[in-house]
């Protein structure tokens, strides 16, 4: 995972040098912005991931945990593609399902986590 991460990393530079060194020279058009924070966002989710284990296996395998795990994960994906979604080029349906993806996953994080450290409390 940590070599995912670091080549995630390096291909943020990588398409970042690329944008800013095609004409018009060391100008970001909309798409090249991004373009580059999709990559930005794809390796914060590798790091989150990466958390997730360590955190899953300090924890002895917690079922409870792993729910939050995937889902605050899977939020985080959603989020991300919301961001870099360009909406000239996707149909309504699509915009649709992201958004009822995207509802059904922040309803499922607060039954499951907030309402249960609520209850805690």
């Amino acid at each position: 995972m940590v070599m995912v991460i670091i080549w995630g990393v390096a291909d943020v530079v990588y398409v970042l040098y690329q944008r800013l060194m095609a004409p018009p020279f060391m100008l970001l058009e909309i798409k090249d912005i991004l373009a580059t924070f999709g990559a930005f966002m794809a390796v914060l989710i590798a790091v989150e991931i990466f958390h997730n284990i360590i955190l899953y296996v300090e924890d002895n395998h917690n079922r409870q945990l792993a729910v939050e795990i995937v889902l605050g994960t899977a939020l985080m994906a959603i989020a991300r593609k919301v961001i870099v979604l360009d909406f000239n080029e996707v149909g309504a349906e699509h915009v649709y399902a992201t958004a009822a993806v995207t509802l059904a996953l922040s309803v499922g994080y607060y039954l499951i986590v907030i309402r249960r450290k609520g209850s805690n409390s």
